[in-house]
Order: structure tokens, then C-alpha cells, then sequence
């Protein structure tokens, strides 16, 4: 296993990796929209969207690899009443790409933020 860590998105808040690469995998720790200096990135769905791309899209480049070679993503929302605005975000960052995905609503998220995302990808 090698770990990914990267300056470009926010440093882990706990005992764990931005990312872990095996057997030619990436596995992404969840991205929540912290800036890489750790500031909360307030506003709409879309707006925090739109950061943990930057987040997601920073640990990819560090793993060699990117969102065209993503295979699942695993979503999370505080409110599923945002599950439409968010999907319109999602989608502009894959580019027409579709990869596997589960979206389920929890009761809280780091900082209280309204979106997390875990994603797989091939090296």
C-alpha cells in the first residue's frame, strides 16, 4: 500500500490518508469542502461541490490518475432535499463520464458541512 497525501487539498482532521493506492486502485478518504488551508468553503450545494472536486481532483493528480479513470463514488449529503442541485453539479465535473454511485442522506457530516464524496479510481 502507498499513501497519497498532497498540500494541494486539506490535510486529513483525523487519523487517517487522503488517499491509499493498491494493487493499481486508488481509494480516496472522503472530501468534504475545506480549502487546502482547512477553511470551510460556506454556500450552496453547488458551491461546496465545486471544492470537493478541487479536493478530489487534487488527491487524483498526486495518485497519477483522474476523474475519467474514477469507478464508483460514494456520496454523501446532509439534506436530500439538495439531491437534484447537487446532481447538477456532480455531473459537470465528470464530463459525460459515469461512474458507479451510491448518495445516501446522513444525519451529520464533518464540520457540518453538506456534502461529502469517496471515490475509487484506476492508476
Amino acid at each position: 500500500m502507498k499513501a497519497v497525501t498532497t498540500t494541494n487539498a486539506p490535510a486529513a482532521i483525523g487519523p487517517y490518508v487522503q488517499g491509499v493506492i493498491v494493487n493499481g486502485m486508488f481509494y480516496s478518504s472522503g472530501q468534504i469542502p475545506l480549502t487546502p488551508q482547512g477553511e470551510v468553503v460556506e454556500g450552496s450545494i453547488t458551491e461546496q461541490t465545486a471544492q470537493v472536486f478541487a479536493n478530489l481532483n487534487a488527491v487524483l493528480t498526486e495518485a497519477g490518475t483522474s476523474l475519467s479513470k474514477v469507478v464508483k463514488t460514494l456520496v454523501f449529503l446532509k439534506d436530500m432535499n439538495d439531491f437534484a442541485e447537487f446532481n447538477e453539479a456532480y455531473e459537470k465535473h465528470f464530463e459525460g463520464h459515469k461512474p458507479a454511485r451510491s448518495a445516501v442522506e446522513v444525519a451529520r457530516l464533518p464540520k457540518d458541512v453538506k456534502v461529502e464524496i469517496e471515490i475509487i479510481a484506476v492508476v
